[in-house]
């Protein structure tokens, strides 16, 4: 099992490599930059401009930058803001702790609903909650998630339910710990992980449905179903056991787009995470928070292969000797 998770540790090197030069070729083909919106400003001379341009490193030939911005990374430094003028791995810090824990929420909620739901309709197809089911599956996965928002602030302002958007009512920030804290986060953490996770239950659920149904025709479900063990234990020790390896592949792909699918969502519910924070660094063309953020979505599609990879190899032995 070491081996196989050092060989798919050393495999994410050179993509992540290549994934950084793709990232800054990107941005540096888009036009204009951070300091051309300083051209229409009077109080601007052109030498400030070039004196800014010196500070930030854009007056070298590209490869230069380039090289420049992956040897820092590789000592921890990861460039700075031209925006908010503060080096960009202190702007990721503030905004992670809450994008992964509304993530990994959404992540769980996703899980806790897709599986179970997509077994029960897949030991009773062609039945009327196998019909009701998959018509939701198709809704869920046909409606966009900041729709689902949008809807969600309409029923909760139609019902009058209290604040809407953000983390906290106002009455409690900086508060101290409460039950009654933990109960406000709550009310405003429900929109944001039914919104984010509806699209992935109808996706993995149909998936976890259409495995189920292909592993309970296989032989050695039907031997064990002849040899007179218990239906339960062929369920769950046979069939769902071999029908969720599929799912692991792509719940682990999942994993970047729970962070970026949630750009919208946090806009609309005006969420403290990743997703707004990259929007405003694209809108501004800071350079150094794009590339950076572009990298760590590639690092986290890597991780969740890596994830998903260990997981199949704990289910099935035979898969950590591909």
């Amino acid at each position: 099992m070491f081996a196989f998770a050092l060989r798919r540790i050393l495999s994410m090197i050179p993509v992540l490599v290549v994934v950084s030069a793709l990232s800054f070729g990107i941005v540096q083909l888009t036009p204009g930059g951070f300091l051309t919106q300083y051209l229409a400003n009077p109080r601007v001379s052109p030498r400030t401009l070039h004196l800014l341009e010196v500070q930030y490193g854009l007056t070298k030939p590209v490869w230069v930058q380039y090289l420049d911005w992956l040897g820092g990374i590789l000592r921890g430094n990861f460039g700075y803001s031209f925006l908010y003028q503060v080096p960009v791995v202190s702007l990721i810090g503030q905004q992670l702790f809450w994008t992964f824990f509304i993530t990994l929420l959404a992540a769980a909620f996703t899980w806790l609903v897709a599986i179970p739901l997509g077994v029960y309709t897949g030991l009773h197809p062609n039945t009327p909650f196998d019909y009701v089911a998959n018509f939701l599956a198709y809704l869920a996965q046909a409606v966009p998630d900041f729709l689902i928002a949008l809807l969600l602030i309409y029923f909760l302002l139609l019902t009058g339910s209290g604040d809407v958007g953000g983390i906290l009512s106002a009455q409690y920030i900086g508060a101290p710990l409460s039950w009654a804290l933990v109960g406000n986060l709550l009310a405003h953490l429900w929109p944001a992980i039914l919104a984010i996770g509806l699209p992935g239950i109808g996706g993995l659920t149909r998936v976890m449905r259409a495995n189920l149904l292909d592993v309970l025709s296989e032989p050695y479900v039907q031997t064990a179903r002849a040899k007179g063990l218990a239906n339960r234990r062929v369920v769950w020790k046979h069939a769902v056991r071999n029908a969720v390896n599929p799912f692991v592949s792509i719940a682990g792909l999942s994993l970047p787009y729970l962070f970026s699918g949630s750009l919208i969502v946090s806009i609309v519910l005006n969420l403290p995470t990743l997703g707004p924070f990259l929007y405003q660094a694209i809108l501004n063309k800071d350079l150094y928070v794009v590339m950076d953020m572009l990298l760590f979505y590639s690092f986290l599609l890597q991780l969740g292969n890596l994830i998903a990879d260990l997981l199949l190899a704990r289910l099935d032995p035979r898969i950590s000797f591909a």
